[in-house]
């Protein structure tokens, strides 16, 4: 995006920002009010646009050769994604898979001053209708006879396909679990693959077993708890899938 050069994020590759290793500097420390992902919210509380926002961090790492989640990594392919298709992000989330999967609610974004999605998470929608989402994804993105998602698109974000998405404690990633296209991989088998959102929140799928899990939360102990639990919630899931025949 032209706007972005000379910024954090000039130099960074679209498969940069899907495998969150854009190099980017931040701390998504929710418990720490000076952390960058409370800043983040703080400067949209006050009116600043996502996209200022994006613009005001800084590169700490070569692109590529680091995982680390950042939130406005996924901010940054949500306004792509707006850009190229010309098309508000729910608009196009409506007409490509909403619409297209008989999701059974309606789902809202958080919005910026401007009006602009909150990509990088604030989609408020029902258990159920997730739960449709990740079944999508154990379908390889079949429904229905239909081809909702490429097949190969599926497969790809599940992989992990440099050394520093690997599964595991090493120098290249700052989690123990692995990552592929915006989707977690805990590894070990690194068989299975999960959408881990703030506070305990899942979208579980185990495509060996066809299982797909969903689940919602507002664990406020998610702070202190947060590697113990990650763990936890995928045993439990994990144990979900094993006992179905």
């Amino acid at each position: 995006m032209e706007d972005f050069k000379g910024t954090g994020y000039d130099g960074v590759s679209i498969k940069n920002l899907l495998q969150m290793s854009s190099g980017i500097k931040f701390d998504e420390d929710y418990g720490d009010p000076e952390s960058d992902i409370n800043k983040f919210g703080e400067a949209v509380a006050l009116g600043k646009p996502f996209r200022d926002f994006a613009k005001t961090l800084e590169n700490e790492r070569e692109p590529g050769t680091y995982n680390q989640y950042v939130s406005i990594d996924s901010q940054m392919l949500g306004m792509l994604v707006m850009q190229v298709t010309n098309k508000p992000l729910e608009e196009y989330l409506y007409e490509e898979i909403w619409s297209q999967i008989g999701m059974e609610s309606e789902a809202y974004y958080l919005t910026d001053s401007v009006g602009d999605a909150m990509a990088l998470g604030g989609l408020n929608a029902t258990l159920r209708d997730y739960a449709k989402f990740g079944l999508l994804y154990a379908n390889r993105g079949q429904w229905n006879g239909e081809n909702i998602v490429p097949s190969s698109w599926v497969d790809a974000s599940h992989q992990t396909d440099a050394p520093h998405l690997i599964p595991g404690e090493h120098d290249l990633s700052s989690s123990p679990w692995g990552y592929g296209l915006q989707w977690w991989v805990p590894g070990f088998p690194d068989t299975d693959y999960t959408a881990s959102g703030v506070y305990n929140q899942y979208i579980y799928i185990d495509p060996l077993k066809n299982v797909v899990v969903a689940k919602t939360s507002s664990n406020h102990r998610f702070t202190a708890e947060k590697e113990y639990s990650k763990a936890a919630h995928v045993a439990m899931f994990r144990a979900i899938a094993k006992s179905i025949d």
